[in-house]
């Protein structure tokens, strides 16, 4: 059975699931405090499955993989491929490329490494949502 080291799934379910979204016109989009799109979509669903809330914080990529590094954040999404330079630095889901508006691109979304079985919790949740 996968495990959490730092209890990532543990900790979100029934509270919070810190989401770290990097804008892309087709997946995220942002308007002053409202995420939306395709991708907040998911996460919103995934987070009601654990019966947690979404908070957002918006920025780019590196910045989002050091709230990974540093605790701050649990997943990391925006129009992040399945040829991520963040192996080194993150958890990365497998990619689903049906993703809808990916135009073509093999989505992935980031965790904290080593948060095995909140991953493997994602990717379960990603696979019946988008086969």
């Amino acid at each position: 059975m996968p495990a959490d080291p730092n209890g990532t799934l543990d900790r979100a379910t029934g509270a919070e699931l810190r989401v770290g979204a990097s804008p892309d016109a087709s997946l995220i989009e942002v308007r002053g405090d409202d995420v939306s799109g395709v991708l907040a979509e998911v996460v919103e669903a995934f987070a009601a499955s654990i019966d947690a809330t979404v908070e957002w914080t918006v920025g780019g990529e590196e910045q989002l993989v050091t709230g990974l590094e540093e605790g701050e954040l649990d997943l990391v999404v925006g129009g992040i491929t399945d040829e991520t330079p963040w192996l080194d630095r993150a958890g990365v889901s497998r990619g689903y490329p049906e993703m809808p508006g990916a135009n073509g691109r093999t989505i992935v979304m980031l965790v904290p490494l080593g948060e095995n079985r909140f991953l493997s919790t994602l990717e379960t949740f990603l696979d019946e949502e988008l086969g």
